[in-house]
């Protein structure tokens, strides 16, 4: 492998360069801040380059080679992470101008830990929604991130600077964060595979948290097996997140051949019933599952109302000091969702939860018989920046709230769910979700995995 690869490479191909001795981590890090230079002026998807940390880093893989020693399963391959992930000696902004004020972390996120013990080498820190609380990456402090397949477009978001840093061939991989679809909509504008994971399955220690019951912690990658394996170097229990499960770790690598093998798989109909491309995409992977069966999710729409009403009201009890002190220093419009949220009355809370609990039960009845469910991502590909309107049905409806108007309903339960990235000639890719039941990440992966062997989720790169 020459460094020319790298730019596509995925990132076991790179770590499996790396042990062979073909490359070593250090000219792999080299050509990844080499392009980092010169390519993100556009892209603007990093905050924070962290080369001299990421050397270091690469000359220990190195030295493990030379020696003999095992560098782990993903050595040499570059990472970056959401700003929200805590990175040692670093300030924790999370897409904000108040948290600049804030102590450096005294140590990595407990990801950015793992990802490190496994060989990965981390490069920097991503570009965001401000507090994570929107689906654009239009950052009103650090910019907009555009989407390296259209700069005139954007990448998504929350996690959009992560999204885009792997569909520009920055970085293989990255970390992201998904509270109401903030890893799914921009790995489906951008044309990549994201993961979120059943919620407590990851550990989110040293990760800024926007609202605790819904947040969740994954990866971004530019295949399906990439994902798998920071899925499985991650995995465990993190006793710096109490939501985080004390399962022992589930590997989802070693089944990916199996495919759909077995699997009961069914589309989601009523509201997850899209049009266009968003309807073209679920269909060519469902015609590919040979899933012909249509099964309905009671009251998803009403699981969206009530996931408006959950995250600004736990978004804002996190930030009220500052919304009290410092209102002028926010974003305008994070502010103004976040005030929205202090003002929402408690028994409206308590009517929300309790109406999740019945929705949990109702859609665990649908996987009695089916194992997994399709649904499309988002409801269109990338928007332009500054767009302020989308169609659905025809009708025009906000574009900001609405790109997350099919995600929403599974992340407020904490469903394990694979992007997928499809792409019809001519135009800009979308992305559709394989929904898995809880705990079964696996499934989702093993789907995922087929429908890229049969060339129907096909991840996109600039350099490609």
């Amino acid at each position: 492998m020459n460094t020319a690869d790298l730019a596509t490479a995925d990132a076991l191909a790179i770590a499996a360069a790396v042990r062979a001795r073909e490359v070593t981590a250090v000219a792999v890090t080299e050509a990844t801040l080499a392009r980092i230079a010169q390519r993100d002026t556009v892209y603007n998807s990093f905050t924070t380059v962290t080369a001299e940390r990421a050397m270091a880093q690469a000359k220990a893989v190195d030295a493990a080679v030379a020696r003999g020693d095992d560098p782990g399963p993903l050595a040499g391959a570059p990472f970056a992470v959401k700003n929200l992930f805590d990175i040692a000696g670093m300030v924790t902004v999370a897409g904000s101008k108040i948290d600049r004020d804030l102590p450096p972390a005294t140590s990595d996120a407990t990801l950015v830990q793992r990802l490190a013990a496994a060989g990965a080498i981390l490069i920097g820190a991503l570009n965001m929604d401000e507090y994570a609380y929107g689906f654009t990456t239009e950052n009103a402090h650090y910019g907009t991130t555009r989407n390296p397949l259209d700069p005139a477009r954007i990448a998504g978001g929350s996690s959009g600077g992560s999204a885009a840093a792997v569909a520009g061939g920055l970085v293989p991989l990255s970390l992201g964060s998904d509270t109401n679809g903030s890893i799914r909509v921009p790995a489906s504008l951008c044309g990549i595979f994201g993961l979120k994971p059943t919620y407590g399955r990851l550990g989110r220690g040293g990760a800024r948290l926007f609202a605790a019951s819904l947040d969740h912690v994954g990866p971004f990658a530019r295949s399906a097996r990439d994902l798998a394996a920071v899925y499985d170097a991650v995995q465990g229990p993190d006793p710096r997140d109490p939501a985080c499960t004390q399962r022992v770790a589930e590997p989802a690598s070693p089944v990916l051949a199996q495919g759909a093998a077995g699997l009961r798989i069914a589309t989601l109909g009523g509201h997850f019933n899209a049009s266009g491309d968003a309807a073209d995409a679920v269909a060519a992977v469902a015609k590919a599952l040979g899933a012909n069966r249509t099964v309905e999710i009671p009251e998803a729409a009403r699981a969206r109302a009530a996931a408006f009403v959950v995250t600004p009201a736990e978004g804002a009890n996190l930030h009220l000091a500052d919304l009290k002190s410092r209102a002028a220093d926010f974003d305008p419009g994070t502010r103004d969702r976040f005030l929205a949220g202090a003002l929402i009355p408690a028994t409206w809370i308590i009517q929300a939860q309790r109406f999740r609990a019945w929705y949990r039960a109702q859609v665990m009845q649908v996987f009695r018989d089916t194992d997994i469910l399709l649904a499309p991502a988002t409801p269109c590909s990338a928007p332009l920046i500054g767009q302020e309107a989308i169609e659905i049905a025809g009708e025009p409806v906000p574009m900001r709230p609405f790109l997350g108007v099919y995600t929403q309903p599974l992340s407020f339960i904490g469903l394990p769910i694979v992007a997928v990235p499809t792409r019809a000639p001519g135009r800009m890719p979308i992305g559709a979700q394989i929904i898995a039941a809880p705990w079964h990440e696996a499934e989702a992966l093993r789907v995922a995995s087929a429908l890229e062997r049969d060339g129907v989720a096909v991840a996109s790169c600039a350099d490609a």
